[in-house]
């Protein structure tokens, strides 16, 4: 089996949550989606694991953070150009999350962008020159 990511997130709006989801570029996998999941496939190897708030607590001890209010965790999504970072982020603040919730990041070899969905959690949209950036040392 190939090594996979499933990134759980929970969500106050679920069919809101999945609308964004998909606007950034993702699809749902109706097979493992249901009235309080979605599961969002971003990659072969990685997806998005949508969870109404009350069932995301069924799967920790631990209080459930509020997205909006703290930083639970930084999401960092890699893009083929800078072009790309640019139209995932304006695709994010279209379907209702929020486009640079800090300043956007150009070092010539490495450009970032940040967007959070509608629930606050924060996506670094990234798009890196390998080769600029092994010449450099970085």
């Amino acid at each position: 089996m190939p090594k996979m990511i499933f990134v759980n997130l929970p969500v106050k709006d679920l069919a809101a949550a999945t609308r964004f989801y998909e606007a950034i570029g993702c699809s749902k996998n109706e097979q493992f989606s249901d009235h309080q999941a979605s599961n969002m496939v971003w990659s072969d190897a990685i997806f998005f694991h949508l969870l109404t708030r009350d069932f995301f607590a069924t799967f920790t001890p631990k209080p459930v953070a509020e997205a909006q209010k703290a930083s639970e965790m930084l999401i960092a999504l890699t893009m083929d150009s800078r072009e790309e970072v640019d139209a995932i982020v304006e695709a994010a603040a279209a379907a209702g999350g929020k486009a640079d919730p800090r300043a956007p990041t150009d070092m010539g070899w490495l450009y970032n962008r940040a967007f959070e969905d509608p629930d606050g959690h924060i996506f670094e949209a990234v798009w890196v020159d390998m080769a600029a950036a092994t010449a450099t040392g970085e």
